[in-house]
């Protein structure tokens, strides 16, 4: 490469560095703004819909502010964050190990498992600008090597968990407001209400990636990374357009 030859990446930083990093960020930080512009509007409707049914029962409204910090807000948040974590923790791992012939979202068929460590150039197949723990053996090269798989998998157990402590909590408001008995968290965990709000997340979930990785066999969008190139045949496996 000549001297006066640039990467792509270089001269945008070099002439217009703001508008780079946000066209080279675009993806995070547009979806970063809808996911709060939808968290704001789940609040709003979420804190209607609960003085809705506060006056229903008799009860006094509550400010916003308060129905923020309410177990409610928090169970209702957290189900839904507990169930897309869930998705990418068993895509990703699944994927390791499963194809799906002529989906861009499956691996080529003839590449299933962890692959060699020349395929993902890890040790000494390293390159000079791979990761530094991608040169190291023993536990941290697992480690880095598993560690999308695992932190997916972390979030989803944290968000489990506070979903199930919220959800607890704000099943136990709506037993005392009826006059009925509290539940611990162990017995909260065997309520249908537990198990309706965790598995209609999970279902809506799972049936999503199904049917990203079939129907991208067949359907196409194009110029995205999530489609086949238009003319790629049905049966071409983990191409990406």
């Amino acid at each position: 490469m000549s001297a006066t030859t640039s990467t792509p990446t270089e001269q945008p930083a070099r002439t217009a560095p703001i508008r780079w990093w946000l066209r080279a960020n675009s993806l995070g930080l547009v979806f970063g703004v809808l996911f709060l512009l939808a968290l704001i509007g789940q609040a709003v409707a979420g804190h209607a819909q609960f003085n809705a049914e506060q006056l229903t029962d008799g009860l006094p409204p509550v400010s916003f502010g308060r129905y923020l910090t309410s177990a409610s807000f928090a169970a209702d948040v957290a189900e839904n964050w507990q169930s897309e974590y869930l998705q990418f923790f068993l895509y990703i791992v699944l994927t390791v190990w499963l194809v799906q012939r002529g989906s861009p979202e499956s691996k080529p068929l003839d590449k299933i498992g962890t692959e060699t460590d020349a395929e993902q150039k890890v040790g000494p197949y390293s390159t000079p600008d791979s990761p530094k723990l991608a040169r190291r053996t023993g536990w941290r090269r697992w480690l880095y090597a598993n560690s999308l798989g695992l932190v997916m998998g972390i979030i989803f157990l944290l968000s489990w968990l506070a979903q199930s402590i919220a959800g607890a909590s704000a099943f136990n408001e709506r037993q005392l407001s009826q006059l009925q008995d509290p539940v611990s968290w162990a017995q909260y965990l065997l309520e249908p209400d537990f198990w309706n709000r965790t598995l209609q997340n999970w279902q809506s979930e799972l049936l999503a990636v199904a049917s990203m990785a079939i129907l991208s066999i067949y359907l196409r969008q194009r110029g995205s990374p999530e489609s086949k190139p238009v003319g790629t045949p049905h049966t071409a496996t983990g191409v990406e357009g």
